[in-house]
C-alpha cells in the first residue's frame, strides 16, 4: 500500500508529465545539435581544440591537478549555481525562456564533449566518456532535470496566480516545500560532486590511457 508521500509523488508526476517531457525533450535536442557542432567544426578549430585538450591530459599526466579535494570543491561549485540559477528562476514570473535556455545549452555542452571525443578518439573516446563523465552525470543530469521542471512549474503557477482575475492569499507551504526539494536535490549533487573529485580523480590517470 503507497504511502501519502508516494502517493503525492505519483500525482505531481502524472499531472505534470508533460511538463518533464517537455524538459527532456529539449535537453536531448540540445544533445544532438551539440554533437552536430562537432561534425561542422573547421579542421583548424579541432585542432585548437586538441592542442588546449592534450595541455590538460599533460597535466593529468604530471599529477599537477589531481588534488581530489579541489576537484570536489570546484564539481560542487558547478552543481549548486546550476541549483541556485533554477531556484532562483522559478521564483521569478519570467524565469521560464531563461530556465528553457539554460537546459538547452547544457544538453549542447555535454552533446559537445561526447560528440568531440568519440568522432576524434572513436571508440577508446567512448571509453574514456564512459569512465569519467558518465559516472556523475548518472546522478547530475536527472537532478538539473528535475529542478528544471519543478522550477518551470513553479514558476507557471506562479504567473498564473499572479495574472488571475481573483485576489490570492500569499501561502509560505508552497515555497518551503518548493525550497526542500531544491535542498534534496543538493544533497545528490554532493553525492556526484564526491563522485568527481575522489572517484573519478582517483582512477583518471588511468582512464587518460584508454585515449592515448
Amino acid at each position: 500500500m503507497k504511502t501519502n508521500y508516494q502517493r503525492e509523488i505519483t500525482k505531481h508526476i502524472e499531472t505534470n508529465q508533460l511538463s518533464y517531457l517537455f524538459i527532456m525533450i529539449l535537453f536531448i535536442v540540445g544533445l544532438i545539435f551539440g554533437a552536430m557542432i562537432v561534425v561542422s567544426m573547421h579542421f583548424t578549430q579541432k585542432q585548437d581544440l586538441l592542442f588546449y585538450l592534450n595541455q590538460y591530459f599533460s597535466r593529468i599526466d604530471q599529477q599537477e591537478i589531481l588534488n581530489h579535494f579541489d576537484l570536489f570543491k570546484s564539481a560542487l561549485f558547478s552543481h549548486l549555481q546550476y541549483l541556485i540559477i533554477f531556484l532562483l528562476l522559478g521564483l521569478s514570473i519570467i524565469g521560464l525562456p531563461i530556465i528553457w535556455v539554460t537546459i538547452f545549452i547544457k544538453g549542447t555542452f555535454i552533446g559537445f564533449s561526447v560528440g568531440f571525443f568519440v568522432y576524434q578518439y572513436g571508440f577508446s573516446g567512448l571509453l574514456f566518456i564512459s569512465a569519467a563523465i558518465l559516472p556523475q552525470n548518472l546522478i547530475v543530469i536527472p537532478v538539473y532535470l528535475f529542478a528544471a521542471t519543478i522550477a518551470m512549474i513553479f514558476s507557471g503557477q506562479l504567473l498564473k496566480k499572479l495574472s488571475g482575475r481573483r485576489f490570492i492569499r500569499f501561502t509560505v507551504e508552497p515555497v518551503s516545500q518548493y525550497l526542500i526539494v531544491f535542498v534534496v536535490l543538493f544533497g545528490f549533487c554532493l553525492l556526484a560532486a564526491l563522485i568527481e573529485g575522489y572517484l573519478i580523480g582517483y582512477y583518471l590517470p588511468l582512464v587518460r590511457q584508454l585515449i592515448n
